[in-house]
């Protein structure tokens, strides 16, 4: 089968859309399908610029919102173009709904996959405003989507029921899933890896793979950091990640004078994220609902738990459904800054707990969560697609 997987987003990307689309393309090419993708990193530079971000960035500017709408418009015209000019493809796989439409609006049969609620994200972001025109007219545009696409897959439960009461559509919840031969355990490289970065080997080491955005709570950390010093003096906070927050946190950092315990790496390639997993005590998703967003199933969890590290993550979304709390992980209250501190210092405390956690949740992983085992479902999905007329 010939399936093109695309998205109005750019690609590659730091974020779990992207790791998801990666993993997804290694998954079918294993089962010997022919996989491109397709992102509006492959649209013209010129274009981008002319069409899309000089006008949107203008257009917020003067109305909150409106520059979104269009960006959505022209990035779905320019998208729905390029794949009328390559008419070989057997399928396609949207990422977004507004790559849903472009897709559709081809003929060529579509399967789209719902990782988030893209309105309600965008109010999150501070993007557009809650109740506006804008914030309907994007609503309005996700459920249009989701009518017309032959067959839907969620990323988990809470995703699946909110498209069937939008749309009244039956979605397939397929959970997120990761490269379990690229993420795995590598504890034996610890020191050698922590040498290569800088870290030393007796540091107590908290990683926090996460864009630094509200949903994903990561102003959450550095508030329990404080804490966490003050019986680990030796502890050294790692985000890996860009966003909006980041300005938050740098607040915290400077409030609470914790310049030599956190260090910010920006947005680094995955060969680099897995250098710093391999090298922590403790991963952090501390992820927190936030204008009616919640996370979906982390990948960023399911790296940490692939790769060797004992998991924290907070108590909401599809992290519920991926975590046995005080079995292959540990779930704290959102928000509760105490809460995190806590479990940090529990972990710290007893490291041959938190390393039978990290083994029972890679052995979670290796079962439940391979991408060899999700491109099989896809697979199944697109097949019932293909069959429809």
């Amino acid at each position: 089968m010939k399936i093109l997987i695309a998205t109005i987003y750019d690609y590659p990307h730091a974020g779990g859309l992207s790791s998801h689309v990666t993993t997804l393309k290694a998954g079918l090419e294993a089962r010997e399908h022919t996989v491109d993708v397709l992102s509006f990193s492959n649209i013209s530079p010129i274009l981008r610029k002319l069409l899309v971000q000089g006008p949107s960035f203008l257009m917020n500017k003067l109305n909150k919102g409106h520059g979104i709408l269009w960006s959505h418009s022209i990035r779905k015209f320019l998208l729905q173009t390029f794949i009328e000019k390559n008419q070989h493809y057997d399928l396609i796989h949207a990422q977004d709904p507004i790559t849903t439409l472009a897709a559709v609006a081809t003929g060529i049969p579509t399967v789209s996959t719902v990782h988030g609620y893209m309105a309600f994200e965008l109010v999150s972001k501070g993007s557009i405003n809650a109740n506006s025109k804008e914030a309907k007219k994007l609503q309005k545009l996700e459920i249009e989507a989701y009518q017309k696409t032959r067959r839907i897959i969620t990323v988990d439960q809470r995703l699946h029921q909110y498209v069937q009461e939008v749309s009244e559509i039956t979605g397939t919840p397929i959970r997120n899933f990761i490269d379990v031969y690229d993420f795995q355990p590598n504890k034996s490289r610890k020191n050698q890896l922590r040498s290569q970065l800088g870290i030393s080997a007796d540091e107590h080491v908290l990683f926090v793979p996460r864009r630094l955005t509200r949903k994903n709570g990561v102003i959450y950390p550095a508030l329990a950091l404080p804490t966490v010093l003050k019986r680990y003096p030796n502890t050294r906070l790692i985000y890996a990640g860009s966003g909006e927050a980041i300005t938050d946190i740098k607040k915290i950092i400077s409030e609470h004078r914790l310049e030599k315990n956190v260090e910010l790496l920006g947005a680094i390639s995955h060969e680099r994220i897995k250098d710093y997993y391999a090298s922590s005590d403790v991963v952090l998703v501390p992820s927190v609902h936030s204008s009616g967003v919640e996370e979906a199933t982390s990948i960023s969890a399911l790296e940490a738990m692939g790769s060797g590290s004992p998991l924290i993550a907070c108590a909401v979304g599809g992290l519920k459904e991926i975590v046995d709390p005080n079995k292959d992980g540990l779930l704290v209250e959102e928000k509760n800054i105490e809460a995190l501190a806590k479990a940090i210092i529990y972990l710290l405390d007893n490291p041959k707990i938190g390393a039978e956690m990290a083994r029972l949740a890679r052995k979670k992983i290796e079962t439940e969560y391979s991408h060899i085992t999700a491109a099989a479902k896809y697979e199944e999905i697109y097949l019932q697609a293909l069959q429809e007329k």
